[in-house]
């Protein structure tokens, strides 16, 4: 019996096998729109950072260009 799951942005129930390429989510769509949220930081991860861990200018925009190229490596992802 395959697993179903709910789709986390609009809860539709997503088989979770070959046929549903965008699992956990339904589509491309919905895919979309929760990227959209944690880029707007709507969603987050949080824990709190201690004074050793504060990231500096130079860090931040180290991991910004990091960021910039994995995503352009995978291109086909936006498409």
């Amino acid at each position: 019996m395959a697993t179903v799951v709910k789709c986390p942005t609009c809860q539709a129930d997503v088989v979770w096998g070959e046929q549903s390429p965008h699992r956990p989510f339904c589509s491309k769509r919905c895919q979309l729109i929760d990227l959209g949220e944690w880029s707007e930081e709507n969603n987050k991860i949080s824990s709190k950072l201690s004074a050793n861990e504060e990231l500096d200018e130079q860090a931040k925009q180290d991991m910004i260009e990091d960021i910039e190229a994995m995503l352009a490596k995978n291109d086909d992802f936006f498409q």
